[in-house]
């Protein structure tokens, strides 16, 4: 049985299993490699904790925090953001089925940052592809439209993420689309796919219920770096 109290530090949980290779463990704190992620997690949000996330943290750099939890930030920290999100699972995933998406390489890269800066889906960097599958579908002139992938992976459980379309090609169904194509791989797997959205994307939200995504808590996002 899906053990979901693991998601309640989601980062914490998938770096010190599944994508322990893929991050950076210092005690009792842990953090993706920076060309792949600033997510990060600690075991307890306490002063030692954060003394521990610091030399983890590149020059000038920031993490961000998942996390169900209630803390205080350190004062030698500075709290850039705390966006309030949904996490949301679906334990029954649809099945896959054919929806033209293409599997997207390291060579797509630079065009799938270009479409997460623009639309804001989340943390995305260059890197972020080496973190799992991730798909997007394609205009006649070849055109990235619309993308969503893999993040976080752990026990039973993998996140979809980036979830993201162009402004000219919303309203076609391709999120749904991609949505679904992801979550039907990772139920293919064996797995119950989550994912976070931010409290006040109400399309975003009613969208991923109708796929079967329910409301499992509330966490906050918050973005700190030290001084």
């Amino acid at each position: 049985m899906t053990d979901f109290s693991l998601l309640d530090d989601p980062a914490w949980n998938a770096l010190t299993t599944e994508h322990m290779a893929l991050g950076q463990l210092n005690g009792g704190a842990a953090r993706y490699r920076a060309e792949l992620s600033p997510l990060a997690g600690l075991q307890a949000y306490d002063e030692a904790a954060f003394a521990q996330l610091r030399p983890l943290i590149e020059p000038e750099g920031a993490v961000g925090l998942v996390s169900a939890s209630k803390y205080a930030v350190p004062s030698d920290w500075d709290v850039l953001q705390v966006v309030p999100v949904f996490q949301m699972v679906c334990e029954t995933p649809p099945t896959a089925r054919g929806v033209g998406a293409v599997q997207l390489t390291v060579a797509d890269a630079p065009e799938m940052l270009e479409l997460a800066t623009a639309t804001e889906p989340g943390p995305f960097r260059l890197g972020t592809i080496g973190m799992g599958h991730y798909f997007g579908l394609r205009a006649e002139d070849g055109r990235l439209m619309a993308m969503s992938g893999e993040r976080m992976r752990l026990d039973g459980l993998t996140e979809v993420s980036a979830v993201c379309t162009w402004p000219e090609f919303r309203g076609r169904g391709l999120a749904k689309a991609l949505v679904s194509h992801v979550s039907a791989l990772i139920g293919a797997e064996g797995r119950v796919p989550f994912l976070h959205v931010k409290t006040e994307n109400a399309g975003a939200i009613a969208l991923y219920e109708k796929l079967g995504f329910a409301v499992r808590a509330q966490l906050d996002f918050t973005v700190v770096r030290p001084r």
